[in-house]
C-alpha cells in the first residue's frame, strides 16, 4: 500500500498532538517496518524543520528529519507538479501540491486529518485511524 503523508499527520507524532499522536504514530511505526510504503513531497520535509525547530530547538528538529528520511520516500517536487497542482480541484495550494505527489507515485491514499481539503480527487484522503484498518 502506497501512502502519501500529509505534514500534518507527522507533525502530531513529533509534536505530540493529542489525540492524533497515537493513531500518527502507530502508522509511521508500520511504515518504518514496511507494511507500507510513505511518501512526503520534499517540501513537507523542509517544513517540518521549521515548525520543530521553532516549537523546540534546531537540534530537536534536525534528528525528526533524520529519523523520518530513514523510513519515508521524498517525492521531488517540479515544475510540472506545480502546474498540475494548480489545475486540481481543491481550494489549498499546498494540499494541491500534496495531491500531485500522491499523483505522481500512484499513491493509494493521502493520510490526512484535513480530508476535506483533498475532496473531489482521484485518490481517497483518509485518516490515520481509517488508514490502520485497512491493515
Amino acid at each position: 500500500m502506497k501512502l502519501l503523508l500529509d505534514i500534518n499527520v507527522l507533525l502530531d507524532v513529533l509534536l505530540q498532538r493529542d489525540p492524533w499522536a497515537e493513531p500518527a504514530a502507530t502508522l509511521l511505526s508500520k511504515v518504518e517496518r514496511g507494511e507500507a510504503a510513505g511518501f512526503v513531497p520534499g517540501h513537507t520535509i523542509t517544513t517540518i524543520h521549521y515548525v520543530v525547530s521553532r516549537g523546540r530547538d534546531r537540534q530537536s528538529a534536525a534528528e525528526a528529519v533524520t529519523d523520518l528520511l530513514r523510513f519515508l520516500e521524498v517525492v521531488p517536487i517540479e515544475k510540472a507538479d506545480f502546474h498540475q497542482a494548480l489545475i486540481l480541484p481543491t481550494d489549498d495550494f499546498e494540499d494541491a501540491v500534496q495531491a500531485a505527489a500522491a499523483l505522481k507515485v500512484g499513491a493509494d491514499y493521502i493520510v490526512t486529518r484535513d480530508e476535506k481539503g483533498f475532496g473531489g480527487l482521484s485518490i481517497p484522503s483518509v485518516n490515520s485511524g481509517e488508514v490502520l484498518s485497512l491493515f
